[in-house]
This record gives structure tokens, C-alpha cells and sequence, in this order.
């Protein structure tokens, strides 16, 4: 089972992340938390990784409606976004919102909300290609 959307981008890590952040942005999304994993990694573990972030966005909106549909689907939120180097390239990669229905379950309108999570970031990752 494939459990992420993504694009493979020719710019630079930072470029990657602000654009990113950008693109999110005009989908209705914010970025509630960034994870350094890479510095994370260092400082905890002196083990090295390429620039690998993980960052956690929200669509207030979606997530006030699933949360009405499932108030568990908490344990699921906010969408994971990951922005890492692979070779000479960006990767961005998000979690598939139908994942988490297929965790969760359909029930309550939790299906709409997921079609609809899903619609807004794969067109902010498609704009990234653009």
C-alpha cells in the first residue's frame, strides 16, 4: 500500500521549504510544527542524515470536520509533510489523507473530508512542479 503523495524537485533544500510552506498556504493549510530530524538525529545520536524535515500541516477547516466525524481521528493529525535531500534533488512527500481513513474508517463524513484533504495537497504538490 502506497501511503504518500510527492514530487521530486530540482532546487535547493531551503528554496524547497519555503515553497512548499507557500504552496500549503494558498491550499488552506499552516504549518503547526517542523520537525529537524537531521539535527535531531545529530544532537541525540551523533548520526548523520541528509536535511530532512517533517513538517505538520493543518487545514483548520478539515480538521474541525473530521474531528466532528471521529473525535479519535486527533491520533491521525495534522498531515505530515516531509521535505528531504535525495541525491541532488528535493523530495516532498505527503501522508495520503485515504490513509487515514483506511485506518480510521469511513464513517461520519470522515470519507468527504479525506477526498477533500487529499484534492488540496495534491495541488499544492502539483504546483510545486509547475
Amino acid at each position: 500500500m502506497d501511503y504518500g503523495l510527492g514530487v521530486r524537485l530540482d532546487r535547493p533544500f531551503q528554496q524547497a521549504v519555503a515553497d512548499v510552506t507557500a504552496a500549503l498556504k494558498e491550499q488552506g493549510f499552516g504549518v503547526l510544527t517542523t520537525v529537524d530530524v537531521r539535527a535531531t538525529l545529530h544532537e541525540k545520536l551523533g548520526e548523520e542524515l541528509e536535511d530532512y524535515l517533517i513538517l505538520g500541516a493543518c487545514n483548520p477547516s478539515l480538521a474541525h470536520r473530521a474531528l466532528l466525524a471521529d473525535r479519535r481521528i486527533g491520533l491521525l493529525l495534522p498531515c505530515n509533510v516531509v521535505v528531504r535531500r535525495d541525491g541532488g534533488a528535493t523530495v516532498v512527500e505527503a501522508v495520503d489523507p485515504q490513509t487515514l481513513v483506511t485506518l480510521a474508517g469511513s464513517g461520519g463524513g470522515l470519507a468527504e473530508v479525506a477526498d477533500e484533504a487529499a484534492r488540496r495537497l495534491s495541488a499544492a504538490l502539483a504546483s510545486l512542479s509547475a
